[in-house]
């Protein structure tokens, strides 16, 4: 079966087969932004890995299935696993104007978990050029003149939200209290790896942030790896796989 010769593909033998398939004539346009058909994505995902997996982040606690942020807005966010080779990936739930929306509605988490979705196999390949320079300012909205308006202040979310997730939260204006939020949710997406192996591949996957976290917040960074430490320590005792530090 094309992309499926061994059960445990690399991360290149992935994106050698996803990249070049032709998604053309599956995309849909939207508000100025391009939409893959998930069905398809998920036929071609299937037809080449039968035995991938996908799981979405929901509170442990509440069972609500997004990310709530600080302004009441959501998020939600994915994680496809093939074989050993796991990616993971955010999207902000958005209206019809593509600004994110405060306590959003069941149907609209719905419609982004299956967007994001789709994005993350972009991760992997599938379709990835479909999102090319969607991290850049529109140029149109960038020349209008601005309305100026009675309200006091604008919310700092929506000249942000075309912004890549990593940028926006917290390192483009470094504060404790975003370096908290950022910590904090790290660990959550943590918590749903379930192997220590795994566990180590995700916090090397976002090394970067975790590299500015700990030149900027030392004490917030030693805290999130004591709690990891403790996490894996958890697996280990349910009969976790053995492998390398992961904080190290």
């Amino acid at each position: 079966m094309e992309g499926y010769d061994n059960l445990e593909p690399t991360f290149r033998q992935i994106w050698e087969t996803l990249s070049k398939k032709d998604c053309t004539d599956k995309i849909e346009k939207k508000m100025n932004l391009s939409y893959l058909s998930w069905a398809w994505a998920w036929q071609v995902l299937m037809e080449n890995y039968p035995n991938a997996t996908y799981q979405f982040y929901e509170n442990a606690d509440t069972g609500v299935p997004y990310v709530a942020m600080p302004d009441g807005s959501a998020e939600v966010r994915c994680r496809i696993s093939i074989g050993s080779c796991v990616r993971e990936m955010w999207l902000p739930v958005m209206d019809y104007k593509n600004n994110a929306v405060e306590n959003p509605s069941a149907r609209q988490v719905s419609d982004t978990k299956m967007r994001c979705l789709v994005k993350c196999l972009a991760m992997f390949g599938l379709g990835h050029y479909i999102y090319a320079g969607e991290d850049l300012p529109n140029a149109d909205e960038e020349t209008k003149p601005k309305k100026v308006t009675k309200k006091t202040e604008p919310k700092e979310d929506e000249a942000k939200t075309i912004l890549p997730r990593t940028v926006v939260d917290w390192k483009i204006n470094p504060t404790k209290e975003g370096a908290i939020f950022f910590s904090e949710g790290f660990l959550e997406m943590i918590k749903v790896h379930d192997t220590k192996e795994n566990v180590q591949s995700y916090w090397v996957a976002n090394k970067e942030d975790i590299t500015f976290l700990k030149k900027n917040f030392e004490d917030i960074h030693d805290k999130l790896v004591d709690d990891i430490k403790t996490y894996v320590e958890s697996l280990e005792n349910k009969g976790g796989k053995d492998g390398q530090q992961t904080t190290k």
